[in-house]
C-alpha cells in the first residue's frame, strides 16, 4: 500500500490499482504456455484451436472495454448569465451516465457470499456430495446460476448507494443548468433515476456475463484452468479497467 501511494503521489496515479494489475498481467504468460502445451502435446485440437481461443479472449477484451466504457449522454443546457459586459453559461453539455456504473464491486460482493456454502460444509464435516456441492463447484450449473442472479441484484444495489439521481439533480439547478424538456428538481432526478433503471439492465447482463464467462470456458471448452481466468471475472476486468484509466490520465498529462 505504501508503494501504492508513492506511485500515485510521483506518478501518474492509480499505484494500488497499477500493482494489482500488473500482478494478474504477470500471470499471463505461463497461462498461454501451459494452454499451448495442453493443446499441442495431448493432440487435443493443436495449435489451430489455441489460435482460435486467442480470437475469442480479444473479442472477450472489446466487450469488456465496451462495458467499461459505454455511457449514456444526457444533453445539460446552461442558462445564460449577464455579468457587466460580459456572458457566463449558455453552454451545452452532457452528463455522462455509466451503463457499468458500479465496476467490479458486484462480482466481488457475490464471490464473498457464494464462500459461505463452503464454509458450512467445512463447518459440518459433510462430504462434497449432494446439495451443497452444487453450490461448492464453480463450474457447476447451480452455483453459476445464482452468481449470475446476485451479480444482477448486486450491481443494482451497488449502482443506487453510489449514484444519487436527487443530488445531481440538485447540483446541476444550483449551477443553472437543465435537461431540454425536463423541469429542474424533482422531475430531473426522476428523469436520471429512470434511465439509470434503464441502462442498468443490459450493463448488469452483460457484468453477469463475462463473470461466469471462465467457468463457461473451462467446463465446456476443456480450457486450462488458469488461462481461462482471463476470459472474464475481476482478472478481466480490473485489467481493462486500469489500463483505459492509465491512459486517459497519461492523456491528461500531455
Amino acid at each position: 500500500m505504501w508503494l501504492g501511494e508513492r506511485i500515485t503521489d510521483n506518478g501518474i496515479g492509480n499505484g494500488i490499482s497499477l500493482i494489482i494489475m500488473i500482478g494478474i498481467i504477470a500471470r499471463l504468460p505461463s497461462a498461454f504456455y501451459y494452454e499451448f502445451v495442453s493443446r499441442v502435446s495431448d493432440m487435443n485440437g493443436g495449435p489451430i484451436v489455441f489460435i482460435l481461443e486467442i480470437l475469442v479472449l480479444l473479442v472477450v477484451i472489446a466487450f469488456s472495454i465496451m462495458l467499461v466504457q459505454g455511457t449514456r449522454r444526457i444533453p445539460v443546457q446552461y442558462a445564460k448569465r449577464i455579468v457587466g459586459n460580459k456572458q457566463y453559461g449558455g453552454t451545452r453539455n452532457f452528463l455522462p451516465l455509466k451503463v457499468n456504473a458500479a465496476g467490479v464491486m458486484p462480482i466481488i460482493f457475490a464471490q464473498a457470499i457464494m464462500f459461505l456454502p463452503l464454509t458450512f460444509v467445512n463447518m459440518s464435516n459433510t462430504s462434497g456430495s449432494g446439495f451443497w456441492y452444487s453450490f461448492i463447484n464453480y463450474r457447476g450449473l447451480g452455483y453459476n446460476i445464482i452468481f449470475f442472479i446476485m451479480i444482477i441484484l448486486f450491481t443494482y444495489f451497488y449502482t443506487a448507494i453510489t449514484i444519487n439521481p436527487s443530488q445531481i439533480a440538485e447540483d446541476l439547478k444550483k449551477n443553472g443548468g437543465f435537461i431540454p424538456g425536463v423541469k429542474p428538481g424533482k422531475q430531473t432526478a426522476q428523469f436520471i433515476d429512470d434511465i439509470m433503471s434503464k441502462i442498468t439492465l443490459p450493463g448488469s447482463f452483460f457484468l453477469a456475463i463475462i463473470a461466469i464467462l471462465p467457468a463457461i470456458v473451462g467446463s465446456v471448452f476443456e480450457v486450462n484452468q488458469q488461462f481461462a481466468n482471463f476470459f472474464g471475472g475481476t482478472s478481466l476486468l480490473i485489467m481493462v479497467g486500469v489500463v483505459l484509466d492509465t491512459l486517459q490520465q497519461i492523456e491528461s498529462h500531455l
